[in-house]
């Protein structure tokens, strides 16, 4: 009996952490987890920043608005040129460049001459930055571990995230109470040259690099037919720009309920945020071990994810926020992974690039829409009211999904045996 159990542990722990066995994807994921920590890290204490300068919900909202407006209008152009070039080598530049933008704020911050326009501009700068970096970190799991792992690798990277999401907001909390906010920034900036760090290590025999597409006219557009009429894949970017624009605006709701309904500090912020990220931390490793999946399974996961966020918007106080802020977490990922996974395996090679970036804009373009209007909604409502805004319109994407996604053409199980189109 103790055999089979000890057999039975680990095979699920070997499915679990089976990309981890591919070089080159543990390479990049050491580095990415050192760099987006730093970025959850800089999302703390670039919101309490604005915070004390403003103590505004519109600032925050018009923040969040110009970091993801290029990914908005110029997200799928993004996606054309991840399908055009070598993946690692855009990789080398956005991410240098994403590190540099964050030591110049960090440097404004420690020298007391940061305003306000200041970081509207360096954020509108990152969402540029961010409209070529998205599509092509997103297909760059499916060359670093191949088909057949690509959902393990989706989900494994979604729970670096989220193990991020805890140690980067402990983190600003400590720094920010003991030495003020500047050095968040100027540790962040360092921790984007680990990443540039492992893709130079990498080996490139091992790289299943994509065939780039050939620069011809009209590319955008033909991306944009190539969704319209394949339902596997325009439903599920549908229901993630309602997701993307009325409930992931937690860089918005989370601190003003932080501050204005639970009546904590940077701290309290700081909790609710790790706390999301502990929940997708162990959603993502139960999920991980899981070799299939379904379109037909968004609907019910995004309708999970919404009640989720209503339950937070009714909490009383701060620790029973921060446990329902878990359940979120392991909802969230849930869907995320899901969806992911099903646009890349369900896309064609050469479109895999232009699917992914609307995907991008989706899901962070879309805040540019979202965050004033959360922002502004959530001064006229307060902090519980927007919550149930972004919980109310996850029930009804999740019925978008539940109907449309039941079809016997777009319900197709996703084994992952390298299914999709080819």
């Amino acid at each position: 009996m103790v055999e089979k159990i000890k057999t039975f542990l680990k095979s699920i722990t070997g499915e679990t952490f089976i990309s981890l066995s591919v070089r080159n994807y543990r390479l990049y994921y050491i580095g990415q987890i050192i760099s987006t920590s730093g970025t959850f890290m800089q999302t703390v204490a670039q919101g309490w920043l604005v915070l004390q300068l403003t103590n505004s919900g519109t600032a925050l909202g018009i923040v969040s608005a110009l970091q993801y407006l290029p990914l908005l209008i110029l997200g799928p152009w993004g996606g054309v040129i991840a399908d055009r070039y070598n993946k690692r080598h855009i990789l080398f530049f956005t991410q240098s460049f994403a590190g540099l933008l964050a030591l110049v704020l960090g440097v404004l911050v420690v020298t007391n001459l940061v305003q306000l326009w200041m970081i509207y501009i360096l954020a509108f700068c990152l969402g540029l930055n961010s409209v070529i970096d998205n599509p092509t970190r997103l297909t760059f799991y499916i060359e670093l571990v191949g088909p057949e792992r690509l959902r393990n690798a989706v989900t494994l990277y979604s729970t670096l995230v989220n193990v991020s999401r805890v140690i980067g907001p402990a983190l600003a909390a400590g720094l920010i109470a003991g030495v003020g906010i500047g050095p968040c920034f100027l540790i962040n900036g360092i921790s984007y040259f680990a990443v540039v760090l492992t893709l130079a290590l990498m080996k490139k025999s091992e790289i299943a690099i994509s065939q780039p597409i050939p620069r011809t006219k009209g590319q955008l557009v033909e991306g944009i037919k190539y969704i319209m009429s394949t339902p596997v894949i325009g439903y599920p970017l549908l229901v993630m720009a309602i997701l993307g624009t009325f409930t992931y605006e937690f860089q918005i709701t989370l601190p003003l309920m932080a501050k204005n309904v639970l009546h904590s500090d940077a701290g309290g912020y700081a909790y609710l945020t790790a706390a999301m990220g502990l929940g997708a931390s162990i959603g993502g490793l139960y999920f991980a071990g899981r070799k299939r999946g379904s379109p037909s399974r968004i609907g019910p996961a995004v309708l999970f994810f919404g009640l989720a966020v209503l339950m937070v918007s009714l909490m009383p106080d701060l620790h029973l926020a921060g446990l329902a802020m878990a359940v979120v977490g392991f909802c969230s990922i849930n869907y995320s992974t899901l969806g992911s996974t099903t646009l890349q395996l369900e896309s064609s090679p050469e479109m895999r690039g232009r699917v992914m970036s609307f995907w991008s804009a989706s899901f962070l373009g879309m805040t540019t829409i979202g965050g004033p209007i959360i922002g502004a909604f959530a001064e006229i409502a307060g902090a519980r009211g927007s919550l149930m805004l972004g919980g109310v319109a996850a029930l009804l994407a999740a019925g978008i999904a539940i109907v449309k996604l039941k079809n016997p053409n777009t319900n197709r199980v996703l084994a992952i045996t390298g299914a999709g189109k080819k």
